[in-house]
């Protein structure tokens, strides 16, 4: 196998991971607040209306995933976007699934146009 083989496939790996990591709804709530800027842990779970360790775990799973970073103040934990660009990903599922539960209308020619995955 050459090396450019197994980057590719090293590439579509830690692309599959970052996926696996945004299919819980919760951690995609956890990305849409933290658009809006840092907030701690005690404000996320209030924002989803979950238990604070419940937060913490997902935060922990996105934060693994290099998709949000922290920072301590004393005894609060800070969270932000790492990786900011990840909200136009999510962004544009969301606009497909808005659209397939009737809640989008998009002339077809605004939809952007599918193209391949470049390497």
């Amino acid at each position: 196998m050459n090396a450019t083989r197994e980057l590719d496939q090293e590439r579509y790996r830690l692309h599959a991971e970052v996926c696996r990591v945004l299919t819980d709804p919760k951690r995609l709530m956890l990305l849409d607040v933290l658009r809006e800027g840092e907030h701690s842990v005690g404000e996320l779970a209030d924002r989803l209306g979950c238990m604070l360790a419940n937060a913490s775990q997902h935060l922990t799973v996105l934060r693994s995933a290099g998709l949000v970073g922290s920072r301590r103040d004393g005894n609060t934990i800070y969270y932000h976007l790492a990786e900011p660009e990840i909200l136009a990903a999510c962004d544009v599922i969301h606009r497909i699934v808005g659209r397939r539960m009737g809640l989008i209308r998009e002339p077809a020619a605004e939809r952007e146009p599918a193209t391949a995955i470049q390497r």
